[in-house]
């Protein structure tokens, strides 16, 4: 039988302290640094599982040093590991093949018996890892835009993940991306009822001419859509589509909501979709009330304009969030319909990993 699996925290946890802080102590002894594993990866969520080892799982961890540290050192641990670090840690290989050019850049383990390792202990200064990865500079004041083109997916997996020692003020920067300022967390809120309160009506309509496909289609986006209302009032970073629900699972009304709108996606027609989704939806104006962000609000849905069909969100859900907001930069953009940030206008994955389209992507609230 093969070794159990161990989740990619706990390995890399355990091979910076038995591998390679031993090794940094002995020839790098008081460098002030941080060990971590953050960013990208399942295992970074705390998601990953026995599937996940069949790519860029085994021994690995990230390193922060800061600017001057990392000049005069990174090429010299680096070179260490690679000589020193054993072959094996935890009945695995500390080698890694070559990041796979027709597969994303994949790196697997790959067992060799002669030097050097090609391990995968990063060496990265804060700065320099928040920029390339998140596309702002963490020292900078971040304006609303910056917040707004930030994917939740990375910010969740910036503040997530696990630091096994900090001596460098990684902590500290990592708090400042923890949830977002008061007022911008009001637009959120306001552009995911705004988002509800789009479609809501159609899906019953839809389905009313007999195109219980399309009333579906609709019917799905409405549960995404308030799920991603719920991340928000939970204000809980939400993760990627692959773990999406599996998240969702895990928020304090999660439990409740799940079965009401696995309901929603598993019903054949429009009526029984409509009862189900008049549950989550009056949920979620409970769920509002409790925060206390606006005056109370009424919890039970109406008709759409005298239309047979209920909704919620008529009841100004969005208008009362953004009547809320007091920072001036936020009220300009709560003048203009809200469209909320990154995530609420696109799901492309492109669109949201790339950092390079920031600049331009933050001309939208200019």
């Amino acid at each position: 039988m093969g070794e159990p699996f161990l989740p990619g925290l706990k390995l890399s946890g355990a091979f910076y302290w038995e591998a390679v802080r031993p090794l940094l102590d002995e020839h790098f002894p008081r460098l002030p640094h941080a060990a971590a594993l953050i960013g990208s990866g399942s295992e970074v969520l705390g998601f990953d599982d026995a599937m996940s080892a069949d790519h860029h799982y085994g021994p690995r961890v990230m390193l922060f040093l800061d600017g001057v540290q990392h000049a005069q050192h990174n090429a010299a641990i680096h070179a260490l590991l690679a000589e020193r670090l054993p072959f094996i840690f935890r009945g695995m290989p500390t080698n890694f093949s070559a990041p796979d050019p027709t597969d994303n850049g994949v790196q697997l383990l790959e067992l060799i018996e002669r030097r050097p390792i090609n391990h995968r202990v990063e060496i990265f200064t804060v700065r320099d890892f928040f920029v390339g990865y998140l596309g702002v500079d963490p020292a900078a004041a971040l304006a609303p835009a910056d917040w707004l083109t930030l994917p939740q997916q990375k910010l969740r997996t910036v503040t997530g993940g696990a630091v096994y020692h900090d001596a460098i003020g990684l902590e500290a920067v990592r708090g400042r991306f923890a949830w977002y300022p008061h007022d911008l967390w009001l637009y959120l809120l306001a552009a995911g009822w705004a988002r509800i309160g789009q479609e809501e009506h159609l899906m019953g309509r839809v389905g009313m001419v007999g195109d219980e496909v399309g009333s579906a289609l609709i019917a799905a986006r409405l549960v995404r859509d308030v799920m991603r209302l719920c991340f928000l009032m939970e204000r809980v970073y939400a993760p990627y589509p692959k773990w999406f629900g599996t998240a969702f699972r895990q928020l304090p009304c999660g439990a409740d909501l799940l079965p009401v709108l696995q309901d929603v996606l598993h019903t054949g027609s429009w009526q029984a979709r409509e009862g189900r989704l008049v549950i989550a939806y009056e949920a979620l104006a409970r769920l509002h009330n409790r925060l206390g962000v606006t005056p109370p609000l009424p919890e039970q849905t109406r008709n759409f304009f005298g239309r047979p069909f209920r909704v919620i969100a008529l009841h100004g859900f969005a208008d009362e969030l953004l009547r809320a907001i007091t920072d001036p930069a936020m009220q300009a953009l709560a003048q203009r319909p809200p469209i909320g940030n990154l995530d609420q206008f696109s799901d492309n994955t492109d669109l949201l990993e790339n950092v390079r389209l920031q600049p331009i992507l933050r001309q939208l609230y200019a």
